[in-house]
């Protein structure tokens, strides 16, 4: 088993007890809630006439639900209002903190606990969202529940666990020109699979993780549950301390001090011990596009859909199933495959460092006039600090709808939903039949750059061509 890596400490400091059968009971230092997993959460509290224990841990605030076109209370939606209206209901009753919209801290979970500084090295947090791995790329160690186990820890602050086992994936080198956090995160899935990670915490390290900016670390912490791992973490340095300094929740005067100390102290040792260790050269990853229905199946954007004999026997049953859902075939290229939908957003890629890089690309530039365009901010804070740069009028300039904050079409819980088999160039995470909303909906992930690129020719293209001219 692993020895003194930074999953290794948290655990320990954060273990109540071991529990019979092997697991043990670990502390939650943060429980983020949203609309989604809640309700019956406090509905099982309520049939046992409990308390939420620990209030001042939890944190709310709505994404999942929120229509991002008209966010005017009553929604239009019956069920999105109730929804709303039970996580009022039930923070009030309990005194959590909530974010509500026109909070100016409204917004999607894993984008919002970061800017406000609750997310900090050497935490446990949990959240009944699987997309809880983002909080790792500060060093904390942070998981995604069930609505049974958001129920566990409002009543008692623990969940029971299985410690993983940690896989370090060395990145050597870096990214070129072109190339984001998104691209190697999906090179990294692609090359590992989905299933890889189960039983594992992933800690990413290297020279190509070190050159990534805060904001691109989430990215890839984000997507570690979609490599099969439980959790995925950054071990924290200054960049870490630098991006939380003065952030609301942030220790300040004398307990920053403390915090940096303590902080530095969880990283992995030099001499750690690792259960298994992955190493890639980043500089040789390119723009990366899926093809199929899993976010594994994926390839450069100058590369071709591999063929069957190309895939293991355990990846060729999958293949068949992607081909037919997908309309590709085997040996095509994924380069200039017409899109209908073009969407940036999502807990991935809804940051103010994502909304930079599409506005960049499209900066006097049309969005192609069969393509439907729109770009939804991960946060309000996000939204705001974009139109101070006057990022949404590049936007709306361009032809892309701009929209309020939330979770939009990653997975189409409200209004924002692809039609029939429309092809959607998407920043999110998932590519699973029928995510974004539609049963014949076809996803194709990719970075926020290349959704831009993407608008602008209506068809997948490679954005460092854009940046040549």
């Amino acid at each position: 088993m692993s020895q003194n890596t930074l999953f290794d400490k948290v655990w320990d400091l954060h273990k109540v007890s071991s529990l019979p059968g092997g697991s043990d009971q670990i502390f939650i230092g943060l429980h983020l809630i949203h609309e989604v997993t809640s309700p019956q959460a406090f509905g099982a509290l309520k049939d046992k006439n409990l308390k939420v224990k620990f209030p001042e841990r939890t944190v709310a605030t709505v994404d999942h639900i929120v229509p991002t076109d008209n966010q005017s209370r009553p929604f239009k939606d019956n069920l999105a209002e109730q929804m709303i209206e039970t996580l009022e209901k039930n923070c009030l009753e309990h005194k959590i903190r909530f974010f509500n919209i026109g909070s100016g801290n409204q917004g999607i979970v894993h984008v919002v606990a970061p800017e406000l500084g609750l997310t900090q090295p050497g935490m446990t947090i949990a959240c009944g969202d699987s997309h809880t791995s983002t909080h790792g790329a500060f060093g904390s160690i942070a998981f995604g529940i069930g609505t049974s186990q958001v129920r566990d820890v409002l009543a008692t602050q623990t969940i029971a666990m299985n410690k993983l086992k940690v896989r370090q994936i060395w990145c050597d080198n870096k990214l070129s020109k072109g190339v984001y956090a998104k691209d190697l995160v999906l090179h990294i899935i692609n090359k590992l699979g989905v299933k890889a990670g189960a039983g594992f915490a992933y800690e990413f390290a290297g020279p190509a993780i070190d050159e990534l900016s805060m904001e691109e670390r989430m990215t890839i912490c984000n997507m570690s549950i979609e490599g099969g791992a439980r959790c995925g973490y950054i071990n924290p340095d200054e960049k870490t301390f630098s991006y939380i300094k003065n952030k609301l929740c942030a220790p300040k005067n004398k307990y920053w001090d403390k915090a940096i100390t303590w902080w530095d102290s969880i990283k992995s040792d030099e001499n750690s011990i690792y259960d298994d260790v992955i190493k890639l050269d980043a500089s040789k990853v390119e723009p990366t596009v899926t093809w199929g229905i899993t976010p594994g199946q994926s390839i450069g954007i100058n590369q071709k859909i591999p063929l069957l004999d190309d895939l293991s026997p355990n990846d060729q049953f999958i293949a068949e199933e992607a081909f037919e859902y997908m309309g590709f075939n085997p040996g095509q290229s994924i380069k200039d495959t017409p899109v209908d939908v073009c969407f940036i957003g999502s807990c991935t890629n809804g940051r103010i460092s994502d909304l930079r890089v599409a506005a960049e690309v499209l900066k006097d530039k049309k969005v192609y006039k069969e393509v439907k365009a729109f770009v939804v901010p991960g946060s309000e804070k996000v939204a705001i600090q974009a139109k101070q740069e006057g990022l949404d009028m590049i936007f709306k300039d361009s032809g892309f709808q701009w929209r309020e904050p939330g979770c939009s079409m990653c997975l189409a819980m409200n209004s924002d939903k692809l039609i029939g088999n429309e092809i959607s160039a998407s920043s999110s995470n998932r590519n699973f039949k029928g995510r974004q909303g539609s049963p014949n909906g076809r996803t194709l992930l990719m970075s926020p750059a290349m959704v831009a690129a993407a608008a602008i020719n209506g068809k997948v293209s490679d954005v460092r061509e854009f940046m040549k001219k």
